[in-house]
């Protein structure tokens, strides 16, 4: 199938001016100014995007694609995400992970949920493990699971800093970014270490230790949540400025925003206002995830359900209310994660790399037009292609 874009304002995410693109199977064929349909050429899809803005499709490094949760009991369990909310929100490659419960979610069913969304139509990818330490794997080690089986980039989430987490030792967690690192080398994949950062006073202190006194490159860790309060916001500033990635949530409520999380549009700006290198910043949603609220003994009180589409949004809310250029915001969503994550076909529009593309209204950057692996998935905001089950 052919698909040619036409007229429309390009970010790539560099601002490439007016172009014509022109989509053959799954990759990128052409970028140009101007490129004519032959009389009596083949079949192909011509779409209109004049006055609208050509974005790379978005990656999503955190998604609990199986569903989360649990901490209430087991009624509190999140369900499995469905095709159509990943491609309504913009989104053409995703990371899954598991989170609190290694136990009744297993990565077996997050493997086989992966190659599932695969064969709906996007890019999915997973992470070996959970909050727990010893890591559960699928072959019994790290390693193993990073170079044997493809859908495996990474390590995580493993929880610190969290009264949830199963308080890993410094010897500990240098043996799993170690083992990831050595993985990841062998497989010519990321290696990355997803670390979940709750809201405890030692914050990235054990990363911090890890750099200091290993020689495991702090470019292997993604802090997750580091928008989570205005003391981990603070500590990830520093640790950025220091060589290293660091990741904010969009899904939120608003009590936690109340209670000093950091608005993630907001959070971006400010960053940058410190100093922050722009590539070393990524967005994810943690959708599926429950968002659990606690007493001040730690007793659970109930939770909302993370979405995907909290994405976009806050990088809409980025370029439209904290004034940050759209060729920026649109960076953390886009070419930062791929960077991050070894993802090369991804996170750019570039001639050879995969066809994943998001047209947006100009004016309102209302997601219009999703396009994923060269397949039209999404159009005038609504899904050509829904999920088996929708």
């Amino acid at each position: 199938m052919l698909i040619l874009i036409k007229n429309g304002e390009v970010y790539a995410p560099q601002y490439l001016g007016v172009k014509d693109i022109l989509i053959t199977g799954d990759r990128i064929a052409f970028i140009q100014d101007e490129i004519r349909i032959p009389d009596g050429f083949v079949p192909i899809e011509v779409i209109d995007a004049k006055g609208k803005i050509v974005v790379p499709g978005f990656i999503d490094s955190h998604v609990h694609i199986i569903g989360g949760g649990g901490e209430g009991g087991f009624k509190t369990r999140t369900p499995e995400i469905m095709l159509s909310d990943i491609t309504t929100s913009g989104i053409t490659t995703l990371v899954g992970v598991l989170g609190t419960d290694g136990t009744t979610r297993r990565m077996e069913s997050l493997l086989a949920k992966a190659r599932a969304l695969e064969e709906e139509g996007v890019t999915c990818y997973i992470h070996t493990g959970s909050y727990q330490v010893p890591v559960k794997t699928l072959t019994q080690r790290i390693e193993d699971d990073l170079i044997l089986i493809d859908k495996i980039i990474g390590v995580g989430e493993i929880a610190i800093s969290d009264h949830r987490s199963s308080e890993p030792t410094f010897e500990e967690l240098v043996k799993i970014a170690a083992a990831a690192r050595n993985g990841g080398i062998l497989s010519g994949k990321a290696g990355v270490l997803e670390i979940h950062v709750g809201d405890g006073d030692e914050r990235l202190s054990l990363l911090e230790e890890i750099i200091e006194r290993t020689e495991i490159p702090v470019r292997h860790f993604h802090p997750t949540h580091i928008n989570r309060n205005e003391e981990l916001f603070q500590a990830g500033i520093v640790f950025a400025n220091k060589g290293g990635y660091v990741d904010f949530t969009t899904s939120t409520i608003p009590q936690f925003l109340e209670e000093g999380e950091v608005k993630c549009a907001k959070g971006l700006r400010v960053m940058l206002e410190q100093g922050v290198n722009i590539g070393h910043i990524t967005f994810s949603s943690d959708g599926q995830a429950s968002l659990p609220y606690f007493d001040n003994s730690g007793e659970y009180k109930g939770l909302q359900v993370g979405r995907v589409s909290s994405l976009f949004k806050e990088v809409r809310d980025a370029i439209l209310e904290e004034g940050i250029p759209l060729e920026q915001a649109i960076q953390v969503i886009t070419s930062n994660p791929a960077q991050v994550l070894k993802l090369h076909q991804k996170g750019a529009i570039q001639k050879g790399k995969d066809a994943d593309l998001v047209i947006l209204e100009k004016d309102t950057l209302e997601i219009q037009t999703v396009i994923a692996k060269g397949q039209t998935m999404v159009h005038q905001g609504q899904p050509l292609v829904k999920g088996t089950f929708e």
